[in-house]
Formats: C-alpha cells, structure tokens, sequence
C-alpha cells in the first residue's frame, strides 16, 4: 500500500498538484515521469526515506507498489 509521504515525494518531484497513485500503477502512466525525472524521483525518495538502492534493485520494480516495497524494506534493514 502506498503511503502518503511516498505519494508525496512523488508528487512533488513531478510538480503534480494531485495524481491517483495505485500499487499497480506504473511510471509511464504518471504524467510528466519520463526517463530523466524518473531518475529525479529515485533521487527523491533516496533523500525522503534516507536510504539508498542498487541500480538492479530499481530495475526490478515493476510498478509503483514494488517500488514503495522496496522502500519499506531498506527501512526494515
């Protein structure tokens, strides 16, 4: 499930007022998430969430829900 600072990060990242972010919700249906600002939004929840991820491990999520999960795991460690 996605969590409102997560939606939030995102969110702010792409300078999008409002957006209906779902766990199967995937970046090429966000509008304004494109290749550089997706490296934007890696970049912002990093900050957000004071983790970090391998490059391989982005490359595995294949939505939104994954990349929220992934987060919670790093938060887990």
């Amino acid at each position: 499930m996605i969590t409102e600072k997560f939606k939030k990060v995102i969110l702010d990242e792409l300078n999008l007022d409002d957006f209906d972010i779902q766990d199967n919700t995937t970046a090429d249906q966000v509008p304004g998430w494109d290749s550089l600002n997706h490296i934007n939004v890696i970049l912002a929840l990093e900050k957000a969430f004071n983790v970090h991820f391998k490059g391989i491990e982005v490359l595995r999520c294949k939505n939104i829900g994954d990349l929220q999960n992934l987060v919670n795991t790093k938060l887990n460690q």
